[in-house]
C-alpha cells in the first residue's frame, strides 16, 4: 500500500470510529444562564426602555423556554409580563428572533398557521441570546412603542452580559 492511501485510509477509520463514538453517547452537556446572569440582562433592558420614556415588562428564559426572570416596571400595562414572556419563548422555540418571524408569519404566507399556535407571540421584541456559539436563552419585551422599539430594549439586554457568555 502507498504511504499516502494508507494514510487516507488510516484517517478515514479515524473519522467513522469518532462519529460512532459521539453517537454512542447517552448524555450531553449544555451551558445555562446563571440566574444573576438573566437578571443582569433584564435589568439592562428595563433601564433602556426607562432610558427612553416607555414602560415595559421585560423576560429571560433560558435555552428550553422555562422563565427564569420576569420585571414589569410600575405603569407597564397588565398584558406585559405575559407578552415579554411569550416573546422570549418563541424567540427559543423557533431559534430566531420574533421580529424576522413577523413577516414570515403574515396571513397567507406558508408559516402563517404559526400564528396559531399555542403560547406563540409573533411581534417583535424577543431576542435570541448566544454564546460561545450556542444558543442559551432569550429575552422578551412588552410595552414599548411597537415592537422595534421592545428589540431594542431587548438587544440592550443582551450588550450588558455579551462579554461574560463569551468564552
Amino acid at each position: 500500500m502507498k504511504t499516502g492511501t494508507s494514510m487516507v485510509l488510516c484517517a478515514a477509520l479515524l473519522i467513522s470510529s469518532g462519529q460512532v463514538l459521539a453517537q454512542d453517547a447517552a448524555t450531553f452537556a449544555t451551558r445555562n444562564l446563571t440566574p444573576e446572569t438573566a437578571l443582569k440582562a433584564a435589568q439592562a433592558a428595563l433601564k433602556k426602555c426607562r432610558d427612553s420614556g416607555w414602560q415595559a415588562a421585560v423576560a429571560v428564559v433560558d435555552r428550553g423556554g422555562v422563565v427564569q426572570v420576569v420585571l414589569r416596571d410600575r405603569y407597564a400595562g397588565p398584558h406585559t409580563p405575559r407578552t415579554a414572556s411569550g416573546k422570549a419563548w418563541t424567540a427559543v422555540s423557533f431559534r430566531s428572533n420574533t421580529g424576522a418571524l413577523v413577516d414570515l408569519t403574515q396571513p397567507g404566507k406558508a408559516q402563517s398557521g404559526v400564528r396559531n399556535l399555542p403560547h406563540v407571540v409573533v411581534l417583535g421584541g424577543g431576542v435570541i441570546i448566544e454564546g460561545g456559539g450556542q444558543m442559551l436563552g432569550a429575552i422578551g419585551v412588552s410595552g414599548a412603542p411597537g415592537g422595534e422599539a421592545d428589540e431594542a430594549c431587548a438587544k440592550a439586554g443582551v450588550a450588558a452580559i455579551q462579554e461574560s457568555l463569551e468564552f
